[in-house]
């Protein structure tokens, strides 16, 4: 199995699991901005030859079957490795939940607040939208988390795409001190072992990349 990553990227929340399971995998760098696998054993380093959108995650099994798309990643995952418990059982309330979860963190934090915030190219205007959904947003995790450890009942394949999300916080502008439950919620699980395990390797990839262009 290999995954397709960018360091501190949505993608993390993949590695995440992949570690909560104790499953083993290739992890293969791309650089998001020239669109190239950073992988000197690699035939072909268009990574638009493994995704035609250019975006991580990709996972590859190793018959070479693909899959893309965060949420669809994350719940493949869990599902290969079920002795991990990272997601209820298809076909039930509780994986519903999972998946409404899912689809929040995806569109209303991850592509509604956090990428206008985080581009480089992005209009005061767009900014300052993405500013005015925060708090609706904000709020309704710091309710739900006032009252609950993780998102579900237990650590599920959720929590590893939002404490990947709300690592972003700081590089947004956005001060997680403003809701006290979803700081100690970050806090907390960036303290799980496979949590980090996953964010202090993938920073000190960056810190390599950033030593050699010095």
């Amino acid at each position: 199995m290999d995954l397709y990553f960018s360091p501190l990227a949505c993608s993390l929340a993949t590695r995440i699991a992949l570690y909560e399971a104790n499953a083993s995998a290739n992890f293969i760098q791309v650089d998001t901005q020239s669109k190239q696998i950073v992988d000197d054993k690699a035939d072909d380093r268009d990574f638009f030859a493994v995704n035609a959108l250019g975006q991580v995650p990709v996972l590859r099994e190793d018959d070479g079957w693909t899959l893309t798309e965060n949420s669809a990643v994350l719940q493949w995952v869990a599902d290969r490795f079920p002795q991990a418990q990272l997601a209820p059982p298809a076909g039930t309330r509780e994986r519903a939940r999972l998946q409404q979860w899912l689809g929040f963190i995806g569109t209303e934090l991850h592509k509604a607040v956090f990428v206008p915030l985080l581009a480089t190219d992005t209009a005061e205007a767009v900014k300052h939208y993405a500013l005015s959904k925060v708090e609706l947003r904000f709020g309704r995790l710091e309710r739900h988390l006032s009252t609950h450890a993780y998102l579900l009942d237990a650590f599920s394949v959720a929590d590893a795409y939002l404490v990947t999300v709300l690592n972003w916080a700081p590089y947004a502008g956005i001060d997680l001190a403003r809701w006290p439950a979803v700081a100690d919620y970050a806090k907390r699980m960036r303290a799980r072992p496979a949590v980090a395990r996953a964010i202090a390797e993938e920073l000190e990839i960056l810190k390599r990349e950033r030593e050699q262009k010095k």
